[in-house]
């Protein structure tokens, strides 16, 4: 009789099988992760015959959970054996924070939470915290809601109390947030409600307390199956490990190399431990890559090689090495994104994907897009001009041309009255002599006066980024020194996002930031703007613990690619309204020189000028 792991490698193969004790498979880029986790649990049922109901596989996306239990059923069903699709006859799958709300649902009345208790998201959360502040007179615009909240998470995330919390707290700030997050607790008590991070810390209350109703589910859940265990906080780990105490048939699925989310909680070393945490651990490397060539591969393997904190797999592939990588030059962001627009033509667009470090990056290259009537989609992000920082700041630049535009006064008062009122002030300022300020110097004076940058600068990785977009506006401002032409160039710009953005099913290049791109596969990766203190981030070039996961990033960037790779650096980028020579990546002079052709895209170097606005498009394209 022919088995179901037929289909899997040798190395596959025995990881899907070896199905008693704890086990680690440490699945590089593109070696069949999913396809292992899956074949692993329809080997469990269909020819270990274990009851279904004694699975759990835990997952981070809710997307993730349905895509595994499709193939789940599809493989029972070649298989001859059918799960019921209803009730406790299938394996009990979903993400982390699912699986506890359900368990919670059932025994959280030992804890005092009603069935029907309320879980907030993350808006529902900003709100409560904002009450809490409101409750003990800590006035908003001193200390960010959104930071406060950030820093509860990572309490939470960290099993740190609201109780607990204050003996941590160093610093005015802390100390605010000590005070916050037990009134914020008060208020979710009150309500019979829980936020996510709740959620991990309920239910581990509960394992803590409750052993009758621990032991329950250890004895249910004979085996355990955890994706993306290289993505598990402290909070997911804790779960795991009483949960696997009784039956330690824990099987972690995941690959250090594309740890990249730290800054929500991620701890790599759950997976670099998993050895010390689980004694006489099998350990299987998945290492043939079905997705690159193996010239990506060497490539990607050149850059994460430096990383000394976690193993390192060598990715192999049966096809052949490939079109080498493509280092090119250009001369600014403008050809940059020129460039790209050049080399669409080989294949249909949604076979190309376009990466980069920030999201402010994503301006120049959707403006060009945009004038070129190329069609793209943004993956995890709002285009440029609709970003609500933009706009924000927008409004405030058009109120200063007409100090009467309604419209723009009424979005004003939402981001605050005491800012609009600040603003009306420069506006009666500068009203005198508007036509002498530029562009950039209004800008500026906005910015300053009105404290946006600080409001925006809430201590979070999201609030750092919505700065970098409005630094970005700046470079926008350079370009149009005039008020009324950069207000012109907006509305023209905002006009082509709108039609732009409609074209859903249309065929279209996809742009995204690196930390979106996990888990997604393109034919051509272009990664652009590799250049120091852009990527590798300037945040991360004096700490050795961020520069390790800004190589792992670059990692996962390139392993995105199945058959051409394209890394691009400019000799002068306008960035944050600033024209800057950056040196070149320190990530490109780690790549043999035998991977690499390298391309030079301008024509004459003794004409290179440092003004943007020199470069003729339409003659550049004909080139």
């Amino acid at each position: 009789m022919p088995s179901l792991l037929d289909d899997l490698n040798s190395q596959q193969k025995e990881a899907a099988k070896t199905t008693e004790g704890p086990v680690l498979i440490l699945a590089g880029a593109g070696s069949g992760k999913t396809r292992v986790l899956t074949y692993r649990v329809a080997y469990l049922i269909s020819e270990k015959k274990i009851p279904p109901e004694n699975i759990l596989v835990l997952t981070f996306t809710n997307r993730a959970a349905d895509e595994m239990m499709t193939r789940i059923r599809k493989l029972l069903q070649d298989s001859n054996l059918q799960t019921r699709s209803a009730g406790l006859n299938q394996p009990v799958m979903g993400t982390f924070h699912s699986f506890c709300a359900r368990i919670l649902r059932r025994e959280g009345k030992v804890l005092g939470l009603p069935p029907g208790f309320a879980i907030y998201d993350e808006g529902d959360a900003l709100d409560a915290i904002k009450q809490a502040m409101g409750n003990l007179n800590i006035p908003t615009q001193k200390t960010s809601p959104s930071a406060v909240r950030a820093t509860i998470s990572q309490a939470k995330n960290e099993l740190i109390s609201s109780l607990e919390y204050p003996q941590y707290a160093r610093g005015f700030f802390q100390e605010t947030v000590a005070k916050i997050y037990l009134e914020y607790q008060k208020i979710l008590d009150n309500n019979s409600a829980l936020d996510f991070d709740d959620l991990l810390l309920k239910t581990i209350r509960l394992f803590q307390t409750e052993t009758t109703i621990l032991t329950r589910y250890q004895i249910q859940f004979k085996y355990i199956l955890i994706d993306e265990y290289q993505d598990t906080n402290p909070a997911q780990y804790l779960i795991a490990k009483y949960l696997t105490r009784r039956h330690k048939n824990i099987c972690v699925v995941g690959d250090a190399s594309q740890s990249i989310y730290s800054f929500r909680g991620a701890d790599f070393r759950n997976i670099v431990n998993f050895e010390k945490d689980y004694h006489n651990a099998k350990i299987f490397n998945l290492e043939q890559n079905y997705r690159s060539t193996q010239n990506i591969l060497d490539t990607a393997h050149a850059i994460i090689s430096k990383n000394k904190t976690h193993p390192i797999l060598k990715l192999w592939t049966d096809k052949d090495d490939g079109e080498k990588i493509e280092v090119v030059e250009v001369r600014n962001e403008v050809e940059e994104a020129l460039f790209i627009i050049s080399q669409l033509e080989k294949k249909r667009l949604s076979d190309y994907a376009v990466l980069y470090r920030t999201n402010a990056q994503s301006r120049s290259l959707e403006e060009q897009f945009l004038k070129a009537g190329v069609p793209y989609k943004l993956v995890g992000g709002v285009s440029f001009y609709q970003r609500k920082e933009i706009k924000d700041v927008l409004a405030y630049l058009r109120l200063l041309q007409n100090p009467n535009d309604s419209v723009s006064i009424k979005r004003a008062e939402k981001v605050g009255k005491g800012r609009l009122g600040k603003l009306m002030e420069l506006c009666t300022e500068v009203s005198p002599a508007l036509e002498r300020y530029s562009t950039l110097e209004l800008l500026d004076l906005v910015l300053q006066k009105t404290g946006y940058l600080t409001y925006l600068d809430d201590g979070t990785q999201e609030g750092k980024g919505r700065v970098e977009n409005v630094k970005e506006l700046r470079s926008v401002a350079e370009e149009f020194p005039s008020l009324v032409d950069f207000l012109e160039n907006v509305a023209l710009v905002e006009n082509g996002y709108l039609p732009n953005q409609r074209k859903e099913t249309q065929d279209s290049v996809t742009l995204m930031t690196l930390h979106s791109a996990k888990g997604l596969e393109f034919s051509i990766v272009f990664m652009v703007g590799m250049e120091e203190g852009l990527f590798p981030h300037s945040r991360a070039m004096l700490n050795t613990a961020e520069l390790e996961e800004e190589r792992r990033l670059c990692y996962v960037g390139m392993t995105r690619a199945k058959e051409k790779l394209y890394l691009t650096y400019t000799r002068s980028r306008l960035y944050f309204g600033q024209r800057s020579n950056n040196l070149v990546s320190r990530f490109l002079s780690d790549i043999p020189q035998e991977l690499v052709v390298s391309n030079t895209n301008y024509q004459d170097e003794d004409s290179f000028d440092e003004d943007v606005s020199s470069t003729n498009e339409d003659d550049w394209l004909k080139v």
